[in-house]
Parts: C-alpha cells; structure tokens; sequence
C-alpha cells in the first residue's frame, strides 16, 4: 500500500504495518512503532517516516477554538518564509507552546494549533488523577497547572475537586523508563524527595521547580516531568511486561558492548612478555589499515594519530611506509558501544573521508562510531566521553545535559542540544570544547603547548604569538610554558582539528 504525501512529492510512502525502528516522526515528532509510512527509496532511507494516523491527517479542518476560517495542516518549513524564522518551532495559539510538528493554520488571522491540541478529547481519563477530566472549552486564559504549577493556557479540569491541569502534563504516566537510568522512574511530589537543596533534573542538569517530578528513590534520581518525557530520552517498553530486577543492571553492562578486545577490530600477531610478567602486543592487524602495525615508542614531531585525529602519545602503534600512526588506546576501542547520545547501540568503523560527528557538529575522519539503523556518525571522542567529567576548567562535576532547547557553551558561546553542565553554577561546555586536547603540538613550535582556562598574568593586554591578533581574556587558549608562547586554540589546532 503506497501513499503520496504532501510532504515528500518526489516519491510515494509505501506502508509498513509494524515499524520497530523508533525514528521519529515527521508530523507529532513522537519515535515511530506499529503501521506506518515512510520513503524506501535508497536517497530517502531514514527520511519522511510518519505514524499512519499522522501520514492520513485531513489536509484542511473545521475547529471550534478557530470556528470564523477553515484551517490549513502545514508544516514549520513550508509556513515560514521569513529566512530569520526558518527551522524554529512554530507557537500553538491554543497550548501557548513551540513545536515543529505539523500544525494547522489560518492564514487569514494567522492563528496555529498543532496537530495534538486539535485532536483533544472533550474528555479523558488521566493516571494523575483519579476523576474524569473535562477540556476547558477552548478559552485562551492564564491558570496555574496544579500538577507541574506553571502558568498555561489549554488545561482540563476536574467538576469534582475543581483540579486543573495541563494538556501535557494530563499526558504523564505515573511510571516511565529513560535511557540515563536503569530503574523505572515513579511521579512522586517535590515534597517527598528528601534533599538538601531543590533537587536536580539530571537529564538537563537544572534545579526541578515544579510540584512533581520523575524519582528513583533507590539512586536519588530525579528528573522533570518533560525531560523525562521527551523522545530523545524516553525508552518507549512496556513495563509491566518486565520485573524489577530487569533494571538492576546497565545496558552498557552487556556482555556484547564495551569489549576490550575483539578479532573483528583487532587481531594480535605477536607479542612479548615484559618485566612485570604481562604480554605486550607488539605487532597488531587493525581493521583501519591494510598493514601490519607495530609498537614504537618514539614519537615522531608533530604527528596525529590516524584513529582519534590527535596528537600522538607514546606508546602507539605506525606503519612506517604508510606515515600510519595509531595511539595503543584506539586499538583498543570496543566493537560495539551505548551512549545516551543516542538510542541505538553504535558500531566501530574507519573513514578516511571526512563526516560530520552527530555530537559536537565538527567535521572529522578517521576512527568513528555508526549507528546501523539510522546510519548517524559520531566522531570517538565524543562517544569515549563519560556521563560525568571532572575537567581543570571548572571546580565542580559536569554532567551530561540533553535538551530540546539550545544550550550556549561558556567558553566558546556557541549553542548545542548536548552540553556538560554544572549543576551548582550555570558553567556548560559542549562537546567541541570538552574534548580540546591538554595537550597539542604546533608545527611551528618545538615545545608541546597546554591548555589554559584563565589569563597567564594581569597585564591587561594578550595576544596571539602565531595570528599577531588581540586574545580575549576570558577565551581558553594554548601555552607554552618555556618559551610564553600564547595562541588562539584556532590558531593552534586550525579550522578542522578532528580531521588529518
């Protein structure tokens, strides 16, 4: 059965009755599972997936919150014109909120309710609370949620104890699963959840401010209602299908992720036994190179290794004729990872052709980590990145945050979805910047240079030795500390420093 949309005119959507991929959906931008539709074509694979309710929208709709105009479906990128508004979200007159899922519109009055506010029921039954809920009839007014208790517009409320409540947060379950944590999280009101301070939501690392929220009481995990909520980290399983002690174990405990070793990547072909009586691999086969490799140690000027794209460190392993260099770590990388990154497990591969890392943006080569459904790139850094890091930069802990929100960078300002955040201060780096090398070399320098996070003194005025262009003092930037030798990390490292 085929389908030609109106989103993707080019080839028709050819139905599926049971899609398992979780891919997200074009229209409700919900993850995909049971019928649906999307392109097969081999330039479309992973693209215009759609729920089959979302793909059978009526292209035009009568609504009693806009009852003067009939109302058009469109999508954010063919409604706004405006390059200044290309690719944001679109704002629901009826809910108050932004997203970029279809919508319909009055062109006229320029009025927009998305596809889930025009769907509502006039009634429903909510696991948040125990009465029937009745939709308020459409009255754009201010009310306090009593469940989250921020202000909104679309609420229901309840004849009997006059409770009111958002559309959203009617939607929440008193039980949920994300990929951050292994056990199930429960609705449980702030009140409860005994910490010191408020508690933080450790999916975007933020103070919780809201009457109920997500908690495992066996960790001390918390996280706010629409974090937990989100696709991108919501787990979509059925719990009652599974017992509790299913969740006392991590995914990235699986036997099958996180080999040290595997034959596929590595094979060993010799090796000697050094003086604290453990075997050294001395010449290794890798997966990236078509020749053998062997084990030196010293270290050639200026020389990235062709796995991570930094610079090389002893030990490591090279093949002379080829100028091919690889650090004994990156041999070392396992086949398969899981990353709260991304949903999928990922899957080791070399690419000597540069790509763009799904983490940080930046353009990189060399060893990378794929994901075989959705075919996304990560560059290994990014990957190797642990939830939790402990950094010179910053005198807290910073935490992973993934948001539906732009986050900005405190060293570089730039904005990302994946940040590490500190959950005491408002201090965030993204990727880029988390994963700066300590310590890199110039091929105009004969010292390795460090990384420095403050002003080397108080003089006022700081300058790029390699550039002649004035630094900013408040710009990380590298050193060296024998010959005062201060650049720009630009400068240093170039434009593409994660390809060779």
């Amino acid at each position: 059965m085929e389908l030609q949309h109106w989103r993707h005119l080019q080839h028709p959507l050819v139905f599926n009755e049971d899609e398992r991929s979780g891919r997200l959906c074009y229209g409700c931008v919900e993850p995909v599972f049971g019928p649906s539709y999307s392109c097969i074509e081999s330039n479309c694979d992973g693209y215009y997936y759609h729920h089959k309710s979302c793909a059978e929208l009526s292209l035009g709709l009568h609504h009693p919150s806009h009852p003067n105009h009939p109302l058009i479906l469109f999508d954010i990128y063919t409604y706004l014109d405006n390059e200044e508004e290309y690719g944001r979200f679109s704002k629901c007159n009826v809910c108050g909120e932004k997203s970029n899922e279809y919508s319909y519109c009055c062109y006229r009055c320029n009025f927009n309710i998305h596809i889930r506010c025009s769907s509502l029921s006039l009634t429903i039954q909510t696991e948040v609370h125990d009465h029937q809920l009745t939709r308020s009839i459409w009255k754009l007014m201010k009310f306090a949620c009593d469940f989250c208790g921020k202000e909104g517009n679309l609420h229901y409320f309840c004849v009997q104890c006059n409770f009111a409540i958002h559309s959203r947060c009617a939607a929440c379950p008193r039980r949920l699963k994300v990929f951050r944590h292994n056990h199930p999280l429960h609705l449980t009101p702030s009140l409860e959840v005994h910490q010191s301070d408020s508690p933080i939501c450790l999916l975007c690392v933020r103070k919780v401010d809201t009457h109920w929220l997500y908690y495992c009481s066996r960790c001390n995990f918390a996280a706010h209602l629409y974090c937990a909520m989100l696709p991108s980290n919501r787990e979509y399983i059925n719990l009652q299908e599974l017992k509790e002690e299913q969740f006392t174990g991590s995914k990235s405990e699986d036997p099958e992720l996180h080999q040290s070793l595997d034959s596929e990547i590595c094979k060993v072909n010799k090796t000697v036994v050094g003086a604290d009586g453990i075997e050294i691999a001395t010449e290794i086969k890798h997966f990236s190179h078509e020749h053998d490799l062997k084990l030196i140690d010293e270290i050639p000027n200026n020389t990235k290794c062709n796995g991570c794209v930094q610079s090389i460190l002893s030990p490591f392993y090279s093949c002379t004729p080829c100028s091919f260099f690889l650090h004994k770590s990156c041999s070392k990388l396992p086949k398969i990872k899981q990353h709260p990154i991304h949903h999928h497990p990922l899957t080791l591969s070399y690419q000597q052709a540069p790509f763009y890392c799904g983490a940080c943006g930046q353009r990189c080569n060399g060893l990378k980590y794929n994901c075989q459904i959705c075919n996304r790139n990560y560059n290994v850094q990014c990957i190797l990145l642990s939830n939790t890091l402990t950094l010179a930069c910053h005198e807290h802990h910073l935490y992973l945050s993934m948001t539906s929100y732009l986050q900005n960078c405190s060293s570089c300002n730039l904005e990302n979805y994946f940040v590490f955040r500190c959950s005491t201060c408002e201090f965030s780096l993204d990727l880029k910047c988390a994963t700066l090398p300590e310590i890199t070399w110039y091929n105009q320098h004969e010292h390795p240079l460090n990384l420095r996070y403050t002003p080397e003194d108080d003089s006022g005025e700081y300058y790029c030795d390699i550039c002649e262009e004035e630094r900013d003092p408040k710009e990380w930037f590298y050193n060296c500390e024998d010959c005062n030798f201060p650049a720009h990390c630009d400068c240093i490292l170039g434009e593409e420093p994660n390809v060779k």
